[in-house]
């Protein structure tokens, strides 16, 4: 066994890893590979941990005090999923801009203040942009002040285990009191993907577009590792370049965690290796490659709600009780079709009248969305309940490729 920091590596894991990328042979005739090259740097650390059963498979430095960047906003993303689930907080619900929050620094959305956004818009800014106002405007709409917010981020962590951590803010932003370590950042994933299984799948999206804009999630593991489905990068000077990222092959899921790397480069890399060594250890079975390349917006993940109520369910024991059942809920028509981007706007608006013979009850409409310098157009019919939406898009869907279930609140849409 080879002990490096607190965590032991198989040894014959790492030294097949180690040769085959030539550290065993001379540098001249095999260069020391790059994502390799980050070992033993004063800022790196580690782990591959099995998300299912908990159990750590490697690691290098793992306990060891690392700036967290912003992997900060998993806890963010901890905290709002929390909100909602205990009902404080509903997707559709508004968050106030203020001027500090506007003021953070990049990346950003560009809110201004007074402005406001949704929830869920705040969700995806983070998950995709890494957005640094969005955040700030979360912590501050949960907790009352980011100060505050960073307290409960505190107090989470060590509720969770993560016993090494300490925040200062919601984004990540350089403070030299905020800290964490690879350990902790690997519970913290865990306990997002078995805490939130509902809310996991917007760490998958794509892109989403706000105040007509294409906003594209900046995760390059999720087109080029395959099985990968979230989660989050980070990259402070003083930290490196981090990321976490959790990937699923058969019935095994992993989470790999690598902070301190070079570039972005390296540190995709090398997460890419060390799942590979996980996935191999575990006997998981392969996923194909499918070569990478963006991928459309119009094929995100599948659009699931958060309802203010649950469905009524009867218990066993009540089977014998005179049970006064709740009243059916009125039909919320807040979804809509969509379809990808449409380079012309009179095809646009074709396929929207389209839309609308085929599903009388909804809208159609033309939203116009701008990619750099280039407007395409959005074809939709709004105004259906969701199952509305889902029948409507599966009978339209081998006609027109690319339609998606999307949900509308307060004038405000979150593509998904």
């Amino acid at each position: 066994m080879v002990r490096q920091g607190k965590l032991t590596v198989p040894a014959g894991v790492r030294w097949l890893v180690l040769a085959l990328f030539g550290v065993m042979l001379p540098s001249a005739i095999f260069p020391l590979s790059p994502a390799w090259a980050q070992i033993g740097s004063a800022r790196y650390s580690c782990i591959v941990v099995d998300a299912n059963s908990g159990k750590v498979l490697m690691g290098d430095n793992a306990d060891a005090l690392r700036y967290p960047a912003s992997l900060t906003k998993l806890m963010t993303l901890y905290l709002t999923f929390e909100a909602l689930r205990d009902r404080r907080i509903q997707l559709n619900e508004y968050v106030p801009v203020s001027a500090s929050a506007a003021a953070m620094p990049p990346t950003k959305l560009g809110l201004q203040p007074g402005e406001a956004l949704t929830v869920e818009q705040a969700i995806l800014g983070l998950v995709t942009k890494s957005a640094n106002d969005a955040a700030s405007a979360l912590g501050e709409y949960l907790g009352g002040s980011e100060d505050r917010f960073a307290q409960m981020m505190t107090l989470r962590a060590r509720a969770l285990g993560m016993t090494r951590t300490n925040f200062r803010n919601a984004s990540g932003l350089p403070d030299p009191d905020q800290w964490t370590t690879a350990r902790d950042m690997a519970t913290l994933a865990r306990r997002i993907i078995l805490d939130f299984p509902q809310m996991y799948g917007y760490f998958s999206v794509p892109g989403f577009v706000f105040q007509n804009r294409v906003v594209l999630n900046h995760d390059n593991m999720l087109r080029t590792y395959p099985g990968a489905d979230g989660m989050k990068t980070g990259f402070t000077d003083a930290a490196g370049h981090n990321l976490v990222t959790s990937a699923l092959h058969g019935n095994v899921r992993l989470i790999g965690v690598v902070m301190g790397a070079g570039t972005n480069y390296e540190r995709d890399q090398h997460m890419a290796m060390l799942l590979d060594t996980g996935f191999n250890e575990e006997g998981a079975p392969s996923v194909p490659r499918t070569g990478g390349g963006l991928i459309n917006l119009a094929n995100a993940a599948t659009v699931f709600s958060v309802h203010p109520e649950e469905p009524f369910a009867e218990r066993p024991d009540d089977a014998a009780e005179e049970i006064e059942r709740p009243a059916l809920p009125p039909v919320i028509r807040d979804h809509a079709i969509e379809t990808r981007p449409i380079a012309a706007e009179r095809v646009a608006h074709d396929v929207a009248l389209e839309f609308a013979r085929l599903a009388p009850e909804g809208q159609p409409r033309v939203k116009p969305v701008v990619f750099g310098r280039r407007t395409m157009y959005h074809a939709e019919l709004v105004g259906l309940s969701e199952a509305e939406a889902r029948t409507a898009c599966a009978t339209v869907g081998h006609r027109t490729p690319g339609c998606q279930v999307i949900r509308i609140g307060a004038g405000a849409m979150a593509q998904r």
